[in-house]
Formats: structure tokens, sequence, C-alpha cells
């Protein structure tokens, strides 16, 4: 099925009034886009006004062990000597092809070493080929993934509450939907970040799962999670702010594919890549990094 196609089925599935709603959200952002988009990487750099509360970066589909996955490592590693981070979100397929936990040391604790020996931490979620042996359960139980022996868990960092989530297939949605639920009317931080491995909103070779954002939209507007990361497209996609909440696919991490634009894209680009993410308290700047070093995209969600 084609991109456009799919954004076809995607929009004349919603209720007039949401498609109305929508339309009229998007079409106020997106010309801001599209001005960003046209801009040289290097002119794009992060506002000089003060150290964040906190910074962390955001990487996925990485787990091959191969030259792409060093070259984002190695990138990760030299922005982390320009702006210290002591957190990455990963966001699913750690281990190619099959989840195989023999193979950690080749696809994360050698191409990740430096980070690791400076104490930043990985928390990861599953993703449907980490799943593949054993269902994922010694990816759960390793010590630095950080997964708190879980398949879905939250934690808190200064001003931000993480929520990672199994978004696999087989995953028990009926405890784990009332389980988010839960955690997210509990939580009083300001700004709520939730990660699983599949998208939501993609314009890439999966496209839209409409699944997934029926079960978890209406939490997301509900509470005010205001930003959603994941893999699973081997791209980098932003999208503006749908219902206040921004998506962000960082799967570049070894390998690429293609990824067009849609009515909600920011941003998207097919090139190997992680995401950073700046935390202040009244907004969040998010960049695109490639292996040069370079900042190819940025954004930014002001807090409401």
């Amino acid at each position: 099925m084609s991109i456009k196609r799919r954004h076809f089925l995607f929009l004349t599935g919603l209720s007039g009034f949401g498609l109305a709603v929508l339309g009229k959200s998007l079409l106020a952002q997106i010309p801001n886009s599209r001005t960003l988009k046209s801009q040289p990487a290097s002119q794009l750099t992060t506002p000089a006004s003060g150290d964040p509360l906190l910074r962390f970066v955001s990487v996925a589909d990485t787990g091959t062990g191969a030259k792409g996955q060093y070259a984002v490592a190695k990138a990760m590693t030299r922005y982390h000597q320009q702006r210290h981070f002591n957190l990455v979100v990963l966001a699913g397929d750690n281990i190619y092809n099959n989840g195989e936990i023999e193979k950690i040391k080749a696809v994360f604790e050698q191409p990740y070493q430096s980070l690791l020996q400076q104490n930043v931490k990985f928390h990861a979620c599953l993703g449907n080929h980490d799943i593949r042996t054993d269902n994922g359960d010694p990816q759960v139980r390793y010590p630095n993934f950080n997964m708190q022996g879980q398949r879905y868990y939250t934690f808190r960092r200064d001003l931000v509450q993480f929520f990672a989530l199994d978004t696999n297939h087989n995953a028990d949605w009926q405890t784990q939907l009332p389980w988010l639920e839960t955690a997210l009317s509990k939580s009083n931080a300001p700004w709520k970040v939730v990660f699983g491995h599949n998208p939501l909103y993609s314009s890439g070779h999966y496209g839209v799962n409409q699944d997934l954002i029926s079960k978890l939209t209406p939490l997301f507007k509900k509470y005010g999670v205001q930003v959603y990361i994941n893999g699973h497209e081997h791209s980098y996609e932003r999208t503006v702010p749908i219902n206040g909440t921004t998506y962000l696919i960082c799967g570049a991490g070894a390998g690429v594919r293609p990824v067009g634009s849609s009515e909600w894209t920011a941003h998207s680009a097919s090139k190997l890549s992680f995401a950073a993410f700046d935390v202040y308290s009244d907004r969040i700047v998010i960049s695109g990094i490639d292996t040069d070093n370079r900042i190819f995209d940025q954004g930014t969600i002001n807090k409401t």
C-alpha cells in the first residue's frame, strides 16, 4: 500500500470534527516546519539560553554490531563529549536478528563501551526482533538495559517521567493499558515521555498503526503526554504536535530505509542518526544528529 493511500485511509477514518481539528492544527504548524527543513544542517544549533535541566538521547534498531551501528555510536560518543548526557532511551530491536542474548557484547557492550564506562544509563524496551528468543525475557533481565525485570515500566529523571511499553504483537494489553493509565495518573512530572518500539504515525515502510492509535492516544491526550519515542522504521521522523503529543521515530541507529512525508510531518530523513532532547522547565528542544555530528533537524515543544 502506498504512503499516500495510507494517509488517505487514516484521514478518512477520522470523524468530521476530528479531521477539522487535526487539519487546522497541521496547517497552522507545518509551514514553520518546512522553513526549518529548508535550512542547511550546519546552520541548525541548539538555542544558547542556559544549560538544560536534563539532556538525554534516543536511538533504536541498533543491534547489528555492524558498521552503521558503530558510526552512530561514535557520533553519540562525540556528542556526549560536547554536551554531556547520562541517559539513553533504547527503543527496541536491541539484538539482531533474533534477540540472542549471547550477542550482547558484540551488539551493545562494545559499540557503546565508552558511554557505559562513563556511567551513561541505557533504558530499553523490546522490539519485534528481540522477542524471537524466549519472548525477550533474557533482555528484560539484562542489567544494562535497566528494565527493572519488567516488559513495561516507569522511571523519573528530574522533571521527566518516562514510561516504557511493550508494543509487540503479543503484548499483554489487558494488563499493560490499565497499568499505563494508573502510572500516568499518579505522575506529577511536568514532562511525560512514553517510548515503545512500534510507531503510531509514520511515513515509512510500516505507515500508520491504527490499533496503537486507538489504544494509546486517548491516554496521551487525557494525561498530557508530550512525547512518544519509537523505532521499527529505520529512519528519522518528527511530527508536529498531534493533540498535544509529538511523535519521534529514531530507528536509524544501524541502518536506513526510505521515508516519505505526511500531513503531520515536521521533518523526516533517511540517514544514520540519533535524537537528542534538551529539557527545560518550559520547553523541550529535539535535535536530529547524523554521523557527521551535524544537527540536521531541530524542533521545540513548548510547555502549555
